[in-house]
């Protein structure tokens, strides 16, 4: 989210926020936010809504008893009962979580000051996580999505593709948009001529009745001559040409070793993800592959490579959807070359990403 311009009246937990005018960097700051960012000292109110936020959370999302709540929290079974009744009727609890948790609104603001981001949302996870953040990085993405599609004056939206932007699209409610032009930015044809299960341009046309634009390609074409054919078709220059109309980019963010999506998916083997490795390549963006600090890495893959040109996607507001240990490095060469300018991520990965 965008720091410096998140309106007070949003840190109001529950209340629903008349639409206005935005930037087009971010959602829409006077729609209710997931998590908005608050400065100075925190009330003992303060903590007692974000213990009864984080309580809410385990029982509704995490589908936690409430005797396993107590125990974890160290509380009485009691209290706990009491929490999930007072985050309900203090609206911290409608349908999606709409008060801050203390930390996430800290690493957040901290990732937005450190990388030059316009927005962040960062997904809490209970104490003692351990498994994929997936889930509740697709719970808040959603609502991101839903903030983005409920603007009016939303005419273009660009997608990528991956696991967590497809779990985010499905968990997003249903709105009609018929003159909503849906564009997917990145080729979804493996080297086998199969289509990938995870592009989420044509989920989002489903999900909002919208007119999806499929970039007709493979994602690594079988020679960069072959590429050349591939992007000189009408069909590529229509979907560039709309990007540049676009109002936001939504796309996910993967890792590159040898059993990474890019080779689970089709599109390379496993001994070409094994020489990028060996070339310092540890993030796949669009397919394009980034060394540790984002810089692309020159390669036989990127020569192939047909998707949007980085310089390209950068020049429209970007939001990536990532989370996990195994996507740190992966994340943080992305942040590290200023390709995204918005991002969406666990406590866990937060947490990482600010250290290294």
């Amino acid at each position: 989210m965008n720091n410096s311009s998140t309106p007070k009246a949003a840190l109001d937990a529950g209340k629903t926020l008349s639409p206005g005018s935005r930037e087009r960097r971010s959602p829409d700051a006077r729609q209710p936010a997931i998590f908005s960012l608050a400065h100075g000292m925190r009330s003992n109110q303060d903590k007692k809504n974000d213990l009864a936020t984080r309580v809410a959370w385990m029982y509704y999302v995490a589908k936690q008893t409430q005797q396993d709540i107590a125990t974890a929290l160290d509380l009485s079974r009691q209290t706990v009962n009491r929490l999930i009744a007072l985050a309900s009727d203090r609206g911290l609890v409608i349908v999606r979580f709409n008060h801050p948790l203390g930390e996430c609104v800290d690493l957040a603001e901290r990732l937005c000051k450190r990388f030059s981001l316009s927005f962040c949302e960062i997904a809490p996870l209970e104490p003692e996580f351990s498994g994929s953040p997936l889930e509740s990085i697709a719970t808040v993405g959603a609502a991101v999505l839903e903030r983005y599609l409920a603007d009016p004056k939303l005419a273009v939206l660009a997608t990528g593709a991956g696991r967590t932007l497809r779990a985010v699209i499905d968990g997003a409610a249903e709105i009609r948009l018929p003159n909503l032009k849906v564009i997917s930015i990145t080729g979804s044809v493996a080297s086998d001529g199969s289509f990938s299960r995870y592009n989420a341009g044509l989920r989002a046309a489903d999900l909002t009745g919208g007119k999806h634009f499929l970039l007709p390609v493979p994602l690594v074409a079988e020679s960069p001559e072959a590429k050349e054919r591939w992007c000189a078709h009408e069909l590529y220059h229509r979907v560039q040409t709309l990007y540049g109309q676009s109002d936001v980019a939504l796309i996910g963010i993967g890792p590159i070793a040898a059993k990474c999506p890019m080779v689970e998916d089709g599109f390379i083997t496993r001994q070409e993800a094994e020489d990028l490795v060996s070339l310092g390549a540890v993030s796949d963006l669009l397919g394009w592959p980034l060394d540790r600090n984002g810089k692309l890495v020159s390669s036989a893959v990127a020569k192939r490579v047909t998707s949007m040109p980085l310089p390209t996607l950068a020049s429209r507001p970007v939001i990536a959807f990532a989370g996990g240990e195994e996507r740190v490095q992966a994340i943080l060469a992305a942040l590290r070359g200023h390709w995204i300018s918005g991002l969406v991520t666990d406590q866990q990965t937060a947490r990482r990403l600010l250290i290294l």
